[in-house]
C-alpha cells in the first residue's frame, strides 16, 4: 500500500488510506478501536454535522460510524469520505456548495450523489473541489470569479467535471481562487487573482486552469486569503499573492509579488497550511514555524506580535499534520496528541472554553488522533477510541 505524504492545503482533509502520515492511521485499524469523527466549533449551519446548530468548545462525536477516510471543512460546510468512496456533505448551502443539488441547509452528514469513486475533497468560502480515483477533477457552489474552473461564472449545486483530463492529483481552494497539482508535477491555478495569487505574473482572473509556470516538481498547495503557499518536491518553500503589512508571504518584507518567490534558502520544508493572512509550516525535522498576522495569537509564539519571515514554535521536533482555520491552526503530533491556538471565539480550538491562545495548548488527553480539517470555525478529526 502507498504511503506517498501529501502536505496539507487550505480548507482540507486530503489524508486518506493512501496518504496517512500517521502509521497508526494506515491498513492497521482492524487490529485497533475503531476510529471515530469528531467536530467541535461553530455550528450555527449545522456544519459540525451533530443534528443540531449549537455550537461546542470540545470534541463531540458524529454519529457511531467507524468508516470515514477523508475530511475537509469549507466556510460553514464540511464534507467526508467513506471507506466505500461515498462522498457526504453537511452545513451551509446557501449556494450549492453542499452539491446536493438543491439549497438546503443540512446538520447532519447527506450523500453527494452515489458515486463510490471519490478519492480526495476540498472546500473553501462557498465553493467545493473533489478528485475521484480515476484522477478527474470535479467542482460546484459559488463561481462569480470563475473559480470552479468551468470556464464560466455560473454557480452549480451538483458537482461539474472541470475539463476532461485524467491526471488530478491534489486541490487546494482560497478565498474565491484554487490551486491545483498533476500528477506530472505541474502546478495550475484559476478563479480570483486580484492580487496576484494566482501566481501568472499577472493580475487576471481566469475561469479554467491556467498553468503556473512550466516547473514539473511542486509537492503542496496552501491557498489563503488572496495569497499562496507551495512546497516543492526539493523542500524549498514558495509563496506569492497579497503581502501588506502582516507579512503572509515570509519573504521578510511587505511587498505582493504575482509569481512565486521562494522563501529564504532552505530545502527541508515539508508541509504547509495558510490562516486568514498567517502561515504555518513543518520541516522534515519535525519543527513548526509560523509567520504573518498574529492578532489572535495565531502563530503560537506566546505574543500578538506580526512576523515577516518564518519563526519557531517552541522546541518541539515531533509536529506531523497541520489544518487552518480563520484565524487559528491546529496541529497533530507524531504522539497522536492534537493541540490548537489563536483565535478561540467560537470554541474551535476544543478546549472547553472561548479563550484566545498564543500558544499551542494540548486538546484533551487522546493521544490516538489520527487525522483533521479546519475550517471558517470549525474542526473535524477522527480519532481511535
Amino acid at each position: 500500500m502507498a504511503t506517498t505524504v501529501y502536505p496539507y492545503v487550505q480548507y482540507s482533509g486530503i489524508w486518506n488510506i493512501s496518504s496517512q502520515a500517521n502509521a497508526k492511521g494506515a491498513g492497521t485499524w482492524p487490529n485497533q478501536p475503531a476510529p471515530s469523527l469528531f467536530s467541535w466549533g461553530e455550528n450555527s449551519y449545522g456544519q459540525l454535522g451533530l443534528g443540531n446548530r449549537t455550537s461546542y468548545s470540545s470534541p463531540k462525536q458524529i454519529g457511531s460510524l467507524a468508516t470515514w477516510l477523508v475530511l475537509a471543512a469549507g466556510y460553514r460546510q464540511s464534507f467526508a469520505i467513506k471507506t466505500d468512496g461515498t462522498l457526504w456533505s453537511w452545513g451551509a448551502n446557501n449556494i450549492g456548495q453542499l452539491g446536493l443539488g438543491n439549497l438546503t441547509y443540512y446538520s447532519s452528514p447527506k450523500q453527494v450523489g452515489s458515486l463510490t469513486t471519490w478519492s480526495k475533497v476540498d472546500g473553501s468560502y462557498n465553493n467545493t473541489f473533489a478528485i475521484k480515483t480515476d484522477g478527474t477533477l470535479w467542482s460546484w457552489g459559488q463561481n462569480n470569479y470563475g473559480q470552479l474552473g468551468l470556464g464560466n461564472r455560473t454557480n452549480y449545486s451538483s458537482p461539474k467535471q472541470i475539463g476532461a483530463l485524467t491526471n488530478w492529483s491534489l486541490i487546494a481552494s482560497g478565498n474565491f481562487y484554487a490551486l491545483a497539482i498533476k500528477t506530472d508535477g505541474t502546478l495550475w491555478s484559476w478563479g480570483d487573482n486580484s492580487n496576484g495569487q494566482l501566481g501568472l505574473n499577472n493580475t487576471t482572473y481566469y475561469s479554467s486552469p491556467k498553468q503556473v509556470g512550466s516547473l514539473t516538481n511542486w509537492l503542496g498547495v496552501a491557498c489563503g486569503a488572496y495569497f499562496s503557499t507551495a512546497v516543492k518536491t526539493d523542500g524549498t518553500l514558495w509563496s506569492w499573492g497579497r503581502n501588506n503589512s502582516y507579512g503572509q508571504l515570509g519573504l521578510g518584507n511587505t511587498t505582493s509579488y504575482s509569481s512565486p518567490k521562494q522563501v529564504g534558502s532552505l530545502t527541508n520544508w515539508s508541509k504547509v497550511s495558510n490562516s486568514n493572512i498567517s502561515g504555518l509550516a513543518v520541516k522534515t525535522d519535525g519543527t513548526l514555524w509560523s509567520w504573518g498576522y498574529n492578532g489572535q495569537g495565531q502563530l503560537g509564539l506566546g505574543n500578538i506580535t506580526n512576523y515577516s519571515s518564518p519563526k519557531q514554535i517552541g522546541a518541539s521536533t515531533n509536529w506531523d499534520k497541520i489544518t487552518n482555520l480563520n484565524n487559528s491552526f491546529i496541529s497533530l503530533k507524531t504522539d497522536g496528541t492534537l493541540w490548537g491556538w489563536g483565535n478561540n471565539s467560537s470554541g474551535e480550538l476544543g478546549l472547553g472554553n472561548t479563550v484566545n491562545r498564543s500558544s499551542p495548548s494540548q486538546i484533551g488527553a487522546l493521544t490516538s488522533w489520527l487525522y483533521l480539517a479546519g475550517g471558517g470555525y470549525q474542526v473535524l478529526a477522527v480519532a481511535s477510541v
